[in-house]
Order: structure tokens, then C-alpha cells, then sequence
């Protein structure tokens, strides 16, 4: 900085001003002049005093030009750029012109490498009295810098100082100046005047090569930065003094089709800091938007690849079946022979581009589906999966083939409805129409099964003109919000209380298992309905307002967001994998919010939206295979860990999900960067021969793959990554559409 190059020039003075600095490294000289030589003396000091002040003013501009003020190094590049331009016309100044080009983000860098040379020259000078203590002017003068540019110890921070030092000839102070002719005094001033024309003339140089030097160190800078992205992904806080750079700095190059996979190395966690606290460090411009859509383009090559590897095998060993086995490659019907890998898996083969591939299994669904001998089923996965899926298909092609099956499966689905209170059990026999809830759960409701089908029945109801579907389904959250708490936060957990009454029978509450998506399916039910319906708006704004003031916390030591379970008026510091969905709802509410973008409820939401889904990419990023568990501990210290009981990952969707809708909403490519390291892990330690399998354990990457593959890998997993780096997608998920929870999208009633 400016301030700093004066001290170098002033470092060897008694108080700091160059006139002292002089005086005293003469010792007591003038005082051995006789009194006849007073006015030489005079000449001599004010010769020199003028030429130090010359030579000040001129590290003075060459410091602010380039390093600008200390107070300057905290404040934004853009902003010093400007006071530096005010103070010093570039039009009559060579240098000033020249140093006005360099970018703003190169000043910053140039700001980081003078902190750092300005370390380097103190320790220099420090060894170079060392060096003068014990006799070594070879030493000395090496430590002190060359005189001329190109000399690879040259520094133009020393040059300045050099010059007055070797007018006073410190490594010679022995030989002292005594006597008193006129015409010693002459040529001694004479030959002063010649030494610092010389010095000057060289500091004329040392200006043009420092500028030079300087531009070149910028670009080997920018260039070694961009080495550190690459291989580390973050721009670490305490390598920046000042703002972060304006420009997004994590932009990758094409990936061939050809990447292979195997040699990927998960890159660790600690990286992107600039984003914990759900910040938007950088400006979203359309020249990033389309660099980044060209990326994405290349990698959505290799989602598209990995859907095609799993729906070959499938078709070859398990189709028809409800589920492949990656590496058994056998198929079984565990859902009831419901073909429900197929039918969960129709709009992602649309959505892909697998059109072929979708007509064929539209012609297994046709002519093979049937639901007339399945035997106990769960209610909400048959609902989210089976009847989703067919209602997407139906929606996507216009093929009544899928609705006239969805209104099939609908109508021995809704049997479960038939309750005192009006809350569906939670298991149907589709048989008989038997339903009951499960013993497991003491015969209790399950907040996330009732209130998680409306989407799917308001849909059915609207294409097929039969109102039961809509108000039966409805009347669940007429429910809920009859017995909601004051802070908006619902148990887990309910039973009958007659008829359109219930009561919560646990103290339990989660957005994680068990609770998780009735709150998202209040932000969406308003959305479905064309943002009309105020109930589910309140209930979800009600609930956030609950979830900011009796769950979000940070852990220590590094402040990532999470949202703590409750389970008797006491926290519990987990949380699931399954949480994850709430980045993508929270700015999906933000986005929607009736008070619009702008404000202070939807910033709030934005933001925690933001934190969360980068505590849930530092759940991945953390562990030795790049890969999330299925839920984490915190603990004070230490962020969080994986616990003993949950170490495995069962190739769930949640955190692809926020970053999906986080990158559609806020435009950010770091959503993208964040789903391609997960995709990357999941190619090397997921995938199988036939498919791809759940891990055991995300911390042994030795650990094979198991020998199961959920349906939902096919609908959400792979189709979030897949629209992730689709930006020709025909979903519009602001104005056009709503996914229910298992990823399959259908129009708002508005459209």
C-alpha cells in the first residue's frame, strides 16, 4: 500500500521522516564541518532534502497507483480503482493510463501480493542489519536488492531506498569526510547530484519494468488461483483481503463424452465457504448463464448415459417387475407386481428424451398393468409412486392409456379415506379394500402419509371430473390446521377423534422422517392451485416463522445450518438426508411469496434456503466417498458426524433436489458444480454391472455396491440431476408446473 512504501523508504529514520533518516545514518558528520562551510552544508541539506521529497511523491503515486490504501485493501477493488483515477489523470500520465486497465479482479490480486512481498522485504531488511552486524556487506548488499531490472533480485519496493543508502554509504562509514576545501565540498555535491540522476534514471526504469512485473504477476496469479479452483473448488476467506471477486470463479470446461469415471477423487469438504451462510457472492450475469448451460450441456450427456445403463438392464432382466437388483440382475415384485420401477420411471424417460423407451413401456402398461390382485400395499409410497408416476405420463404425453389406469388405481387407493376422522390409514389392500394402520407405528397416523396424496387426487380429480378425490383429500389439512400449535409446527404422529377431528398423540417434531413432506406439500398445494387457496399459503408461512425460531441452528465450529428435530420441548441435533428438500421449498416459497422476492420474509427464506442446501452438499463433500449418509449427528467442535447407525446412503434424491430448483430459481451455477460432484461419486462407487446399488457404509470406498436399487433412483435421483443440466427443459416449475414428492411434475390448474 501507499503508506507502506513510505515506511520502507523511511526504515532506517529515528521518527520516521525522511530528513531524519538521512541525518541520521551521516552520524555526526556535519558537526565536524568547520563554521566556513555553513552555507555548503545548507545547500547539501536542502539538496537533499528536495530530492527525497521528489523521490517520496513518487512512491507515494507509484504505491497508491498500484496497492492503493490500507483502508482501500478492505474496501471493493471497484471503488479504489475509481479514487485512484480521480486523483491522477491518466490522459497526462503514461502510468496511470496504463495501470486504469487492469481489471478489477486483478487489482485484488495485486493488492494480495504486495501484503505478501511487504512480509518477505521486512524479513530481508531484518537480515540484512543482521548481516551489517557481522560484517558481511556482500550479504547485505544481496539482501538489499540489485540496483537494475532483470536482476532476479530486483524489487522496485527496495530501489528507492537503495539509492538514498548509497549516497550515505552505510557499508563504508568508516571512511569519514573531513576538511574543509571548497572544491571537495563541489565535487562532492556534483558527484551527488550525478549519483541520484542515476538513481533516478534507474527508478524511471524500474517504474516501467515494475509495471510490467506487475501484469505478469497478476496473470500468473489469476492463472495459480484458477490451479487452486480446480483442484480445491473454493476461494478460502483469509486468501482474500477485500470482497470476493465479482465474477463467478468456478467455471469448468466441456466434459468429453469419454469421461471416464473411475479416476475421480472425491475433493473434500471445507470448500465454497463464501456460500455457508447463504450468501449470493456473485453477480448471475447472461454471459454466466449461458456459459454455464454450455457446461451443462456436456454433462448432461452423462446423466442421460447413466439412465440408459440402468433401463437396459432393467429391461433385459426385471421388466415389468416392480424393482431390478444391480447385481443379482433378478427382478422381484415387492411392491406388489405393480411394475412400479416402470411406471415410477415413464416421465423420466420422457423428460430425457428416451422417447422410444417410453412408448414401449406405455405399451406394458396398456396391455400388462393391472391392479385387480395386489394384496396389502402402503397408501402414500403407491400414491407418490405408481399413481404419480401414471398421472405425469398422462400429463406429459396426453396418452389417456395412463389416466384411465391412475383412475383405477385411484379409486382402490381412496378406500383408505373411509375413516372416522377422514384421515387415511396407512395400508390398503387393493384387493379387498381392507385398510389399517401399522402396528409398528401403535396404530397411529403418520403426519407425512396423510398429508402427503392431495397433489396427486387434486390432479385426478381435475382430469377425470370426479370432486370426491379433491375433497376427501382436501379435508386433511382442513384437519391440520385445526389442531396446529402456536409456532406452526406439527407432530409426527395422530390419531381419530371423530369425525373431521384428530389429536396429535407424540411431542415428536421433524422435517425429517415421518413428517417431511406435508410442509412441502403446503407450499405446493397453493402453487397447484393457481396461488389462490390462502389456507395452504398461511399454513406454510406459518410453519417457517416456527421453523427459524425453534429449529434452525448452527453448528460450531463452522456455523453450517440445520434444522434440528424436537422431541419433548428438547432439540435434538440431527438431521436426515431427507431434510434436504427444504432448500428447494424454501426458495420455491420465497419465490412465490405474495409479498414478492424483495421482501424481508422471502429474503429470510431465500437465505436459510441457501445455508441448508450447502450444509447438505458439506454432508456429501465430507465423507470418503463423496457421498451423504442417511442422517447426521451434530456435535459441538466438530460440525457434524456419521453416526454408527446411519452410515449407509440408499441413493436418495433430496439434495439434488435443492440444488436442482435452487439453480432453476437463482440462476447460480455452483448448484450445478455441487451435482456434478455427486453425480461423479455416484458413477465410481454406485454403479454396478446392471445398474446401480446402495452403499453400506459412504466412509469405506473399498465397500462394494448392494444389491438394491430403489425406483426412485429412476424418478427422482437421476431425473434431478438429469434437469439440472437441462437448461431446454420444457418444465417451468415458477409458472407451468408442480412435482409431487417423488419428482413427478404436472401442470397447475391455471394452465
Amino acid at each position: 500500500t501507499t503508506s507502506a512504501s513510505a515506511m520502507r523508504i523511511q526504515s532506517n529514520g529515528s521518527n520516521g521522516t525522511p530528513k531524519a533518516a538521512i541525518r541520521r545514518r551521516r552520524g555526526t558528520q556535519s558537526q565536524q564541518r568547520g563554521g566556513g562551510n555553513t552555507f555548503l552544508d545548507q545547500k547539501l541539506i536542502l539538496g537533499l532534502a528536495a530530492v527525497a521529497v521528489i523521490i517520496f511523491a513518487l512512491g507515494l503515486m507509484l504505491g497508491t497507483i498500484i496497492f492503493g490504501s490500507p483502508q482501500e485493501s478492505h474496501a471493493s477493488a471497484t471503488s479504489s480503482v475509481s479514487r485512484t483515477s480521480s486523483l491522477n489523470n491518466a490522459a497526462s500520465s503514461p502510468l496511470v493510463a496504463a495501470t486504469s486497465k487492469i481489471a478489477v479482479s486483478d487489482m485484488q490480486r495485486l493488492i494480495m501480493e504486495s501484503a505478501a512481498a511487504e512480509a518477505y522485504e521486512e524479513e530481508d531488511h531484518r537480515q540484512e542489519e543482521e548481516a551489517l552486524k557481522h560484517g558481511d556487506k556482500k550479504l547485505a548488499l544481496h539482501l538489499r536488492g540489485a540496483l537494475v531490472p532483470g536482476d532476479p533480485n530486483y524489487n522496485p519496493h527496495h530501489h528507492i531506498d537503495d539509492a538514498l543508502e548509497d549516497v550515505d554509504d552505510p557499508l563504508n562509514s568508516n571512511q569519514e569526510i573531513v576538511g574543509g576545501e571548497e572544491k571537495k565540498e563541489e565535487n562532492m555535491i556534483e558527484n551527488m547530484h550525478h549519483q541520484f540522476a542515476q538513481a533516478l534514471e534507474h527508478e524511471k526504469h524500474a517504474i516501467d519494468s515494475a509495471l510490467k512485473e506487475g501484469v505478469n504477476k497478476l496473470k500468473e496469479t489469476a492463472a495459480g488461483v484458477a490451479k487452486k479452483v480446480a483442484l480445491r473448488g473454493a476461494v478460502k476467506k483469509d486468501e482474500i483481503t477485500g470482497s470476493l471477486p465479482q465474477h463467478y470463479p468456478y467455471m469448468r470446461n466441456p466434459v468429453p463424452k469419454d469421461h471416464d469415471f473411475t479416476k475421480y477423487e472425491p475433493l473434500g469438504g471445507n470448500r465454497f465457504i463464501e456460500y455457508l451462510e447463504g450468501d449470493s457472492p456473485y453477480a448471475i450475469t447472461d454471459s454466466l448463464r449461458e456459459q454455464s448451460d454450455n457446461l451443462a450441456r456436456s454433462r448432461r450427456v452423462h446423466v442421460l448415459n447413466a439412465m440408459k445403463h440402468a433401463w437396459k438392464n432393467y429391461k433385459e432382466y426385471a421388466f415389468g417387475m416392480d424393482e431390478l437388483h444391480p447385481i443379482s440382475h433378478k427382478g422381484t415384485a415387492n411392491w406388489g407386481g405393480m411394475g412400479t420401477t416402470l411406471v415410477d420411471s415413464l416421465d423420466t424417460l420422457w423428460l430425457m428424451g428416451m422417447k422410444d423407451e417410453f412408448w414401449e413401456a406405455r405399451d406394458w402398461v396398456r396391455d400388462h398393468l393391472s391392479h385387480d390382485n395386489v394384496g396389502d400395499v402402503s397408501g402414500f409410497e403407491t400414491t407418490i409412486r405408481s399413481l404419480g408416476g401414471l398421472l405425469s405420463a398422462y400429463d406429459l404425453s396426453g396418452d389417456k392409456v395412463f389416466l384411465d389406469k391412475a383412475d383405477d388405481l385411484g379409486a382402490k387407493l381412496f378406500k383408505a379415506y373411509d375413516t372416522p376422522s377422514g384421515l387415511p390409514r396407512g395400508s390398503i389392500n387393493l384387493q379387498n379394500g381392507r385398510a389399517h394402520n401399522f402396528q409398528w407405528n401403535s396404530n397411529a397416523y403418520i403426519l407425512a402419509e396423510v398429508g402427503t396424496q392431495q397433489i396427486e387426487y387434486r390432479y385426478l380429480s381435475k382430469a377425470t371430473g370426479k370432486q370426491d378425490y379433491a375433497e376427501k383429500s382436501e379435508k386433511v389439512f382442513d384437519i391440520l390446521d385445526k389442531i396446529t400449535p402456536e409456532d406452526g409446527l406439527l407432530f409426527e404422529k395422530l390419531k381419530d377423534e371423530g369425525k373431521g377431528e384428530a389429536s396429535f398423540v407424540s411431542q415428536k417434531t421433524s422435517f425429517g422422517a415421518m413428517s417431511d413432506s406435508t410442509y412441502e406439500y403446503m407450499i405446493k398445494l397453493w402453487i397447484q392451485g393457481g396461488r389462490k387457496e390462502e389456507k395452504y399459503r398461511k399454513m406454510w408461512d406459518k410453519a417457517m416463522t416456527g421453523l427459524h425460531t425453534q429449529l434452525l441452528r448452527k453448528s460450531t465450529p463452522n456455523g453450517l445450518a440445520y434444522i434440528a428435530d424436537r422431541n419433548n420441548g428438547r432439540l435434538e441435533h440431527k438431521m436426515d438426508h431427507l431434510a434436504c428438500f427444504m432448500g428447494g421449498s424454501l426458495a420455491l416459497g420465497a419465490y412465490t411469496d405474495p409479498s414478492g422476492i424483495d421482501s424481508s420474509r422471502a429474503k429470510r427464506d431465500l437465505k436459510t434456503a441457501k445455508a441448508l442446501t450447502y450444509t447438505c452438499y458439506q454432508m456429501y463433500a465430507r465423507t470418503k466417498t463423496g457421498i451423504s449418509p442417511e442422517f447426521v449427528k451434530f456435535s459441538i467442535g466438530d460440525d457434524f458426524e456419521v453416526p454408527i447407525s446411519a452410515p449407509f446412503y440408499i441413493l436418495r434424491p433430496e439434495a439434488v433436489e435443492a440444488f436442482y430448483y435452487l439453480s432453476v430459481l437463482t440462476g447460480d451455477p455452483i448448484y450445478r458444480e455441487w451435482g456434478w460432484e455427486v453425480f461423479q461419486s455416484i458413477e465410481k462407487y454406485c454403479k454396478t454391472e446392471y445398474g446401480y446399488g446402495s452403499l453400506h457404509d459412504v466412509n469405506n470406498p473399498s465397500i462394494e455396491p448392494e444389491d438394491k436399487m430403489e425406483s426412485f433412483f429412476l424418478a427422482e435421483t437421476l431425473k434431478y440431476l438429469y434437469l439440472l443440466f437441462d437448461p431446454d427443459s420444457e418444465i417451468d416449475i415458477l409458472n407451468k408446473h408442480v412435482f409431487n414428492t417423488e419428482a413427478h411434475p404436472v401442470k397447475i390448474f391455471q394452465n
